[in-house]
């Protein structure tokens, strides 16, 4: 990418900042009710280190998921697109160029 393709304006900034939160909250959401869901069917120690061990998966999975750099955020929301925690229309205002790319990459 060139220098041009990782700037973003301020309005791009402020559009990917909140869309970043709700997918963010999105799968918190979820993650929320699926840890419920599973610690109400625990009855052994091994489903609770099961889910443990689920939740410690989870944790270094979103650490490094929504990385906010301007240089990495194309490849952030085409993860999010993909794995349906954001749509291409939430990101209405990035550049066309942005979206085309966004485009590209998710039909890789």
């Amino acid at each position: 990418m060139s220098t041009t393709e990782n700037q973003w304006s301020s309005v791009e900034k402020e559009i990917a900042q909140v869309a970043l939160e709700k997918a963010r909250s999105r799968e918190i959401e979820t993650l929320i009710e699926t840890v419920r869901s599973a610690s109400a069917s625990i009855t052994s120690l091994d489903d609770m280190w099961r889910l443990h061990d689920f939740l410690s998966s989870k944790r270094h999975e979103l650490d490094g998921k929504y990385d906010d750099r301007e240089s990495v955020l194309i490849f952030v929301f085409s993860q999010l697109v993909k794995e349906g925690w954001l749509s291409l229309e939430e990101l209405d205002g990035l550049s066309s160029d942005k979206i085309s790319k966004l485009k590209a990459l998710g039909r890789m």
